[in-house]
């Protein structure tokens, strides 16, 4: 069977936009629900002390919250605020949809919000100030007053709520942060990440007047500045670990390979959750062969 064949089974299996429940589901970009949820993973493992503490129930929630609901209340609140600019992304017409609108959609994204803070009262202080930010920036990166997206800098700096989620977990299960050095290089990773992700919308973007860290430095420099803070994680991370550092060092190197071997970045785009996925499983299974075997 060709993969174009094998793509159209799938898809029919998956439900349909026309429905509101499918509506929902393609708004939350199930291609990158692992962006929110995998952190929770990779933060549970390194905060855990034994395997039981691997499925407790407040991982087990954390991870629910981030893989779905948190995604809902994301991209809707994005798709909210981008229906107009978003008439003229390609990215629309087949990978994602278009925000419909509807008191429905508008009470779901609300609702998943409130799932989120519905486990408050569970979570260690540790975890509070975490999963506060995460809210923050995921409703002013993209609605009024802050807007981060239209700010070129801030946009990039910004998407660090990607790595808030993996802080959260981490505290509520140590009780404590992270080593400063991973905060700093998980958020160095999610600002590249995003800027990387802002290219293939340079152009849209620009006919839109809508100003970001890719429009502002263009393509080219745009790799630069990707591989360089992508270049950064990996340092951060190798302050905690060589080997964290060493398995971050794929990403500049892949920036670099992609930008002189000049692919479509629209096309590499779509590679990001698949490496990303090998990466954090990577990166969880060496914290429980330290938790099994150290």
């Amino acid at each position: 069977m060709s993969d174009t064949g094998l793509r159209t089974r799938l898809d029919s299996l998956l439900p349909s936009e026309e429905s509101t429940l499918g509506y929902l589901f393609w708004l939350s970009r199930p291609r990158f629900w692992l962006y929110l949820a995998g952190p929770v993973v990779v933060g549970v493992a390194y905060a855990a002390d034994s395997p039981s503490e691997l499925f407790s129930p407040l991982a087990i929630a954390l991870f629910a919250y981030f893989l779905v609901p948190a995604n809902v209340f994301l991209y809707g609140i994005n798709d909210v605020f981008d229906a107009d600019i978003d008439q003229a992304n390609p990215k629309k017409d087949d990978k994602e949809v278009r925000y419909e609108g509807g008191p429905l959609v508008i009470a779901a994204v609300f609702g998943c919000a409130a799932v989120g803070l519905a486990l408050i009262p569970f979570l260690d202080a540790a975890a509070l100030f975490p999963l506060g930010l995460f809210y923050l920036l995921a409703t002013e990166y993209s609605a009024p007053p802050l807007r981060f997206k239209t700010t070129p800098i801030l946009d990039s700096l910004s998407n660090g709520l990607y790595a808030l989620p993996g802080i959260a977990a981490y505290g509520a299960i140590e009780g404590a942060y992270p080593p400063v050095a991973a905060i700093a290089g998980a958020w160095l990773w999610t600002m590249a990440m995003h800027t990387f992700s802002a290219i293939p919308d340079i152009e849209p973007d620009r006919e839109a007047g809508i100003r970001t860290t890719a429009t502002l430095l263009g393509q080219q420099r745009t790799y630069a500045y990707c591989a360089l803070v992508w270049a950064a994680a990996a340092v951060a991370f190798a302050l905690v670990h060589p080997f964290l550092g060493g398995v971050l060092a794929i990403y500049p190197l892949l920036v670099v390979a992609i930008a002189g071997a000049d692919v479509p970045v629209d096309r590499a785009y779509w590679w990001y959750p698949a490496i990303n996925t090998v990466v954090g499983a990577i990166l969880t299974m060496a914290a429980l062969w330290v938790m099994l075997y150290a």
